[in-house]
């Protein structure tokens, strides 16, 4: 897929305020500074769609995207920022999980998980909760760039180990990173042939 267009859309806390549009959407999600928002910048080739920042826990709403007219990249919250208040984190997790449970239109999420760590609680509890919850996710692993390849397959593997005494099989995984556009394809390809085969579906 080459993107030829992507603008900014809406802003807000309440899914049901969120577009009435009737196409796919994919929510990116992940713990604060795993490089979302470089992520969404690098895939979508635009320098600063989605804001950067060097104070994680930036991101405080439902950011809508529309891509090439036809599908929606939504920018979520991070979780797991230590300096966000309490009141905050649950306010945070009220609208994400009114998100994942009440929008339509969603048709994947990706969990981004920063590829240099050991599997993380947070991030297993949160793919639990989709899994629980029956969403389709995707893993996108970030900073890929950091790791020599035999590293990056290592912790890829510790992973799945993880995933698989819990799942019959492992979810779509992406790697990926930012500044070198690693992964850019892989993902942009997915979206493009899940897109295909929803709108074969609606036309049967």
């Amino acid at each position: 897929m080459k993107i030829t267009s992507a603008e900014f859309v809406m802003s807000n806390s309440d899914v049901a305020k969120c577009p009435k549009n009737p196409i796919p959407e994919y929510a990116f999600i992940g713990r604060s500074n795993v490089g979302k928002s470089s992520l969404i910048n690098m895939l979508t080739n635009r320098k600063s769609l989605a804001k950067t920042s060097g104070r994680p826990g930036k991101t405080q709403l439902i950011n809508h995207f529309i891509i090439n007219n036809n599908w929606f990249l939504v920018d979520l919250p991070g979780y797991g920022y230590a300096r966000v208040s309490k009141t905050s984190k649950k306010t945070f997790q009220k609208f994400i999980t009114n998100y994942f449970e009440q929008r339509q239109q969603l048709v994947s999420a990706f969990v981004l998980v920063d590829i240099r760590h050991e599997p993380q609680k947070i991030d297993l509890e949160f793919m639990e909760y989709l899994g629980e919850n029956g969403i389709p996710f995707g893993i996108i692993f970030t900073k890929a760039d950091k790791l020599k390849p035999n590293a990056i397959d290592r912790n890829v593997e510790k992973y799945g180990n993880v995933l698989l005494e819990t799942w019959e099989e492992l979810p779509p995984y992406f790697i990926t990173s930012s500044s070198k556009k690693i992964g850019q394809d892989e993902l942009l390809d997915f979206i493009e042939a899940t897109n295909e085969e929803i709108e074969q579906l609606r036309n049967q």
